[in-house]
């Protein structure tokens, strides 16, 4: 029984390989990379922006003592929210480069 699904478990890692890496390598928006990019990549960049507004909330005090409120606000801040609400749909390329 384990065997069977072991042998379903790589033929489907095996077709989902098969037709998702020539959608990335084209350049070019398609539908495999705003079907990934709505359902993947969007509620990542969401999560990570209100994670990271808790955690400026939280670091305001210190980087306020140090002076780098404008430094941690936009690396825990901005760059999230740009990359949720600013990038183009589909563009995979700049997904996550704040990090």
């Amino acid at each position: 029984m384990k065997t069977k699904q072991f042998i379903t478990v790589v033929c489907v890692v095996s077709l989902l390989l098969c037709t998702t890496v020539p959608g990335f390598a084209a350049g070019e928006g398609d539908t495999t990379s705003y079907v990934v990019d709505v359902a993947v990549a969007r509620p990542i960049s969401l999560a990570a922006t209100i994670v990271g507004t808790v955690l400026f909330t939280v670091s305001l005090p210190f980087s306020a003592a140090s002076g780098t409120v404008n430094k941690t606000a936009e690396k825990l801040v901005t760059a999230p929210a740009k990359d949720t609400f600013t990038r183009p749909l589909g563009n995979l390329d700049d997904f996550l480069d704040y990090w």
